[in-house]
Order: structure tokens, then C-alpha cells, then sequence
């Protein structure tokens, strides 16, 4: 995996880059470029590439509230999973979340996305809490064809784990 490069977004393009990867891996959460650019301001986001290719995003919200719990997510396009672009990204995520002084380490995942939650739980993450967000008008989402509600899943390091 020599041509895996990991670079901190900057500038509109990566901007653009970092919200395809966003958006192709949690559809129910698409972000606009504005909104994009605000979560740049203050979180950590990195775009991964093998040679010239884009093939993952990762974001590290600094630590927060008195547990100081830094929220550290790695999403990797389909075709390029199981390759370990996702470890790669999850290990400077974790490095950075200790950097700015972590206790604690969650990471948020589509329930959906199986691949997302299987690579939580090989890391030593559990979940701790489930839940539907609200849509713009207060109501908890659209209904997919089975009439559920998207369900997202919070996980946290297991004590041992945790930085």
C-alpha cells in the first residue's frame, strides 16, 4: 500500500473530494459544499488516495464535554475496503484525537453499513447508544422502503482501548 497518501483537506477541491466520500457512504446524511466547509472549521478532515485515486474521507471531532470524548470516523468507498486504507485513516484519527488530549474515543456509523460496523467492532468499539435523527422540519426522518427510519449507531473504545 506504498501509493496511500493521507492528506489533511484543504482548499475547494479536496472540500469537494472529502463530500463525495461523505455522501456515497451515508446517503440519509448528505452535506452540501457550505456545510462541508463549515465542519472544516472545526474538525480534522482528511482525504485518503491510492497513486491519484480517491478512495476514502476520515474526520476527528476534537474532544468534547467533561469525559473529553473525541469522535473519530474513517470511511473508505466500497471498491477499495478490506485493503486496510480504513486502518490507516482510523490510526491517524485515534493519533490525532490523542494529540488534542482524548479520554475517550466514539465513532458514529450508518446501522446499515455493515462493513462500517463490522470494522468498529474489530477495534475494540461497543455500542452505546442507537438512534433516528430528525429531518429539517423535527420529524425523525424519511422512511425507506421497509418503512424504518435510518438507524445510527454511536460506539465507543472499551475502556482498555481508549487512548
Amino acid at each position: 500500500m506504498s501509493d496511500l497518501r493521507i492528506e489533511p483537506v484543504s482548499g475547494e477541491a479536496m472540500l469537494r473530494e472529502w463530500r463525495h466520500v461523505h455522501n456515497a457512504i451515508v446517503p440519509p446524511a448528505a452535506l452540501t459544499l457550505d456545510e462541508v466547509r463549515e465542519r472544516a472549521g472545526r474538525n480534522r478532515l482528511e482525504n485518503a488516495y491510492l497513486g491519484d485515486t480517491l478512495v476514502g474521507c476520515s474526520t476527528v471531532r476534537p474532544p468534547a464535554g467533561e469525559d473529553a470524548v473525541a469522535t473519530v470516523i474513517a470511511r473508505v468507498l466500497p471498491g477499495h475496503r478490506r485493503t486496510g486504507i480504513g486502518t490507516a485513516l482510523y490510526t491517524r484519527g485515534l493519533a490525532h484525537a490523542r494529540v488534542l488530549g482524548a479520554r475517550a474515543v466514539e465513532t458514529v456509523v450508518l446501522a446499515a453499513n455493515e462493513d462500517g460496523v463490522r470494522f468498529a467492532a474489530a477495534r475494540g468499539f461497543t455500542e452505546t447508544e442507537r438512534y433516528v435523527l430528525p429531518d429539517e422540519h423535527g420529524e425523525h426522518g424519511e422512511h425507506d422502503e421497509h418503512g424504518e427510519h435510518d438507524v445510527w449507531l454511536t460506539l465507543r473504545l472499551t475502556a482498555a482501548d481508549t487512548p
